[in-house]
């Protein structure tokens, strides 16, 4: 056919499929104007709030024997989807530690626990609408073997490689690529050696030139791969900077903590929970004062607040988390969202929330969804580890809520400053939620906390009753606290005691300190569980009258992983009569001469 009718006959045909084409990119763009879209911001790095599930503390490989089995990691992915029903809200499931397959080079699965490598897992996550992630224990051979391509990239030792030396770091990105190409979406680096080098390098350069070369290694390498996937999620965690073994640790960090890793991570975590060196009778608390007082630490190291990873929620019944379970859970949540990190990581047993716990669980998501994508979070008052009251604050437009914790051993009022010029005068705030026991008081711009209490107080359209999360019952705060002068005497062999007139009212409250004979925090490690001793069985509390044994009620006899600076206990007031004195008796099995604290004080609920 030729002629002027075909070439009409063809031009309306291909208006005819034109016209749907152009419909459908102008519905695309339609759509694209009203829909989240990360891709089509400026912001290079970590664009919105994430909620990662990761499955550590629902099993335990280092603190305990729980092993990582596909079982165990497809019923927490149907706890996911459950909680999903009832509000609960998570973007990414990364799937921790040992994982992998010890002569697999980050490539292959551990048999018989993954007897059909993790394809199952990737598509049902995706499935389901949550990206999965992985760990990674970087260049240090942590239950890995190091593969061949990596052997000329090993120490002396043998037990981690250089990044720029052989054939590591190039393999190592090829692992990355190849898990990227599987569906994989969050990297999470854990037991990083920058000081690592090979004998050669050792012998011709010092420790600064070499841990200077490991990481900009590493970081170039990690720039090239976000340059090559811009939709990953890369996350740091050991080895990365900070001093996080303790809230006594040195400030400024002696690890310090390069910016310049703000470049390539979209957080870095600022330790495990354990518990502080602020002694508090609810050893729960306790580990929440050691969250806090790290994230305030990091920002001190200039690190925003949205870039930090409190890592601040573990529950679950192995020694990683001190077998909580879901003791004091409440105040761990909020607290973790209080305090600003856009990553908010939930670790453990998802089946231990059940459904009113989810629905609570849905609702905190719910109230900080807003405040921390839209608003700001700042912190206020003193240091959490030098045991002054402090707090998190998050506002946006409509309002604000303040979230505000007392460590110390005495009712303390703290302020609640406004957290931006453009804020209105703090009026008519409301508690929204605390410890049982003692009632705090909001007055104005003010907020007074019983001993070692937390609690939330709303401001604008959060001070409304449907923001209220209620009362935390398995934290009980006296309603009154009174110091007792009682004058302790070391009695040798790292012991000290006192005796005291039994309190006319209330219960006795103890507490003790260790610490080395220099005066700084000692911490004793009588061996991490599973086969370890308590730490009951080294700082030890007894009391007596009358030549009988009290009975104490104490809460830190457990086995910690991090080891313990302290003990605290209370004799209820029932267990001991009016008249014949108390002596108490706290002492250290520790082997060094050690210095010893005691406190004491009265306490009524």
């Amino acid at each position: 056919m030729s002629g002027p009718g075909v070439f009409s006959v063809l031009a309306l045909s291909l208006c005819l499929l034109t016209v749907p084409a152009v419909a459908q990119r102008n519905a695309s763009s339609a759509a694209s104007a009203t829909q989240w879209a990360p891709t089509r911001l400026g912001e290079p790095l970590l664009r919105d709030p994430l909620w990662i599930y990761n499955d550590w503390s629902a099993y335990d490989e280092l603190s305990d024997n729980i092993p990582l089995t596909e079982a165990l990691a497809m019923k927490e992915l149907d706890q996911i989807i459950r909680l999903r029903k009832l509000g609960v809200h998570f973007d990414y499931y990364m799937m921790d530690a040992f994982w992998f397959a010890p002569d697999g080079g980050y490539r292959t699965w551990r048999t018989p626990n993954w007897p059909n490598g993790p394809d199952r897992w990737i598509a049902e996550c995706r499935a389901n609408g949550i990206l999965p992630g992985l760990w990674f224990g970087t260049n240090e051979l942590v239950k890995i073997e190091a593969a061949p391509q990596w052997r000329d990239s090993l120490t002396a030792k043998g037990g981690s490689m250089s990044f720029y030396e052989g054939g590591f770091l190039p393999d190592f990105m090829k692992a990355m690529q190849y898990w990227y190409d599987h569906g994989i979406r969050m990297f999470k680096f854990d037991f990083v050696d920058f000081g690592a080098a090979t004998l050669a390098a050792e012998k011709t350069q010092t420790p600064k030139e070499i841990y200077s070369r490991n990481a900009a290694a590493f970081r170039d390498a990690l720039k090239a791969f976000r340059q090559k996937n811009s939709d990953v999620v890369l996350v740091a965690f050991n080895g990365f900077g900070g001093d996080v073994e303790s809230t006594a640790g040195p400030f400024p960090f002696h690890n310090s903590v390069d910016l310049r890793w703000l470049e390539v991570f979209d957080s870095l975590y600022s330790g495990d929970p354990r518990p502080s060196d602020v002694p508090e009778t609810n050893f729960w608390r306790s580990m929440d004062i050691y969250s806090d007082h790290m994230v305030r630490r990091y920002e001190q190291s200039f690190l925003p607040l949205e870039r930090i990873d409190s890592t601040g929620f573990m529950i679950g019944n192995t020694g990683t988390i001190c077998y909580r379970k879901t003791n004091a859970w409440k105040g761990m949540l909020l607290l973790m969202v209080a305090r600003g990190g856009w990553v908010n990581t939930i670790h453990g047993n998802l089946e231990f929330l059940d459904d009113e716990k989810a629905k609570w669980f849905a609702k905190v998501q719910k109230i900080y969804a807003g405040l921390q994508a839209v608003g700001r979070t700042k912190t206020f008052g003193g240091i959490p580890g030098d045991v002054q009251p402090y707090g998190f604050g998050s506002l946006d437009s409509d309002g604000a809520v303040y979230t505000v914790v007392n460590p110390g051993q005495s009712v303390q009022e703290i302020e609640m400053p406004l957290l931006s010029r453009v804020q209105k005068p703090l009026r008519g705030g409301r508690m929204i939620f605390r410890d049982a026991g003692f009632l705090p008081v909001v007055s104005g711009n003010r907020i007074m906390l019983g001993p070692g209490q937390m609690a939330a107080a709303g401001f604008g359209q959060y001070a409304a009753s449907e923001f209220d999360l209620g009362v935390q019952e398995d934290v009980r705060i006296p309603r009154t606290i009174a110091p007792i002068d009682a004058s302790f005497s070391d009695q040798g062999s790292n012991t000290i005691a006192a005796t005291i007139e039994p309190p006319a009212k209330g219960d006795l409250r103890i507490i003790f300190q260790q610490r080395w004979r220099d005066g700084s925090i000692m911490r004793s490690w009588p061996g991490g569980p599973p086969n370890g001793k308590t730490v009951g069985t080294v700082l030890k509390i007894v009391a007596e009258q009358a030549g009988k044994v009290l009975p104490i009620e104490i809460n830190y006899d457990k086995q910690v992983w991090s080891g313990l600076s302290w003990g605290a206990g209370e004799i209820k007031h029932g267990d001991f009569v009016a008249g014949p004195p108390i002596t108490v008796r706290c002492s250290s099995a520790e082997k060094d001469a050690v210095k010893l604290e005691g406190h004491l004080y009265a306490v009524s609920y």
